[in-house]
C-alpha cells in the first residue's frame, strides 16, 4: 500500500506532457478512445474524456476481496490521500489501490477490444508490444484501420509491420506531429 501512496504523491508533482495534450486536442476533431497501460490521470488532466485504463487508476481504491467489482471502486477523497491499514471498502474488506496486480485479470480489456474494433486508426505509443494481454490489442484492429507506431525503437509488429506507419521519435515529439498531420488531412 505504501508503494502506491508514494506513487500518488509523485503524480501530484507531474504534469501532462505535449503528447497527452496533443491527444486531448485530437479529441476536438475526432472520436477518440484512449487506451492506456499507465495508471496515472495525465490524459484526463490534459483534457481527454474517453480514457480506458487497462491496469487501473492510481487515484482510485477498491476492495481487496473483489478488486474488479466496480461497486467497490471509489475515487480517493483527495489527490494526496493515503490508503492505510484498517481503511475499509464498501464490502468491509481492506481498501487497496485500484491497480491490476501481476496474475490478476485485466478487467477493461473487453472495453478496449470493443473500442478498437470500431476504430479507423490505431495509434500505438511508446510500448514494446511485449506485455500481454495489452500487446494482443493489435490483432483486433480492423483490416482497413490505419496503424501508427510512435516509438524511438521498433517494436515487434509481426504481420502488421507492412501496414504500420512507424514514427521513430519519442512520444513528446512524435504524437504532436502525427496529431497535426491527422487534423490537417481531415479538417
Amino acid at each position: 500500500i505504501e508503494f502506491y501512496n508514494k506513487r500518488r504523491k509523485e503524480l501530484l508533482a507531474t504534469k501532462p506532457n505535449p503528447a497527452h495534450i496533443a491527444i486531448a486536442e485530437l479529441e476536438k476533431h475526432f472520436d477518440v478512445e484512449v487506451v492506456t497501460q499507465n495508471v496515472d490521470d495525465l490524459h484526463e488532466r490534459a483534457g481527454s474524456t474517453h480514457v480506458i485504463h487497462l491496469h487501473g487508476e492510481l487515484m482510485k481504491a477498491c476492495s481487496s476481496r473483489e478488486p474488479q467489482n466496480l461497486d467497490y471502486v471509489c475515487t480517493l477523497p483527495s489527490p494526496d490521500a493515503d490508503i492505510k491499514l484498517g481503511d475499509l471498502a464498501a464490502d468491509g474488506s481492506q481498501l487497496r489501490p485500484y491497480i491490476v496486480w501481476f496474475g490478476e485479470a485485466v478487467p477493461m480489456m473487453e472495453d478496449a477490444v470493443l473500442a478498437l474494433r470500431d476504430a479507423d486508426a490505431f495509434v500505438i505509443i511508446g510500448t514494446s508490444l511485449n506485455v500481454y494481454p495489452a500487446a494482443s490489442l493489435l490483432q483486433y484492429a480492423r483490416h482497413t484501420a490505419e496503424i501508427y507506431v510512435i516509438d524511438p525503437n521498433t517494436p515487434e509488429l509481426g504481420i502488421y509491420r507492412y501496414r504500420a506507419h512507424h514514427i521513430q521519435k519519442n512520444a513528446t515529439i512524435g504524437v504532436p506531429e502525427l496529431v497535426d498531420k491527422l487534423i490537417q488531412a481531415h479538417p
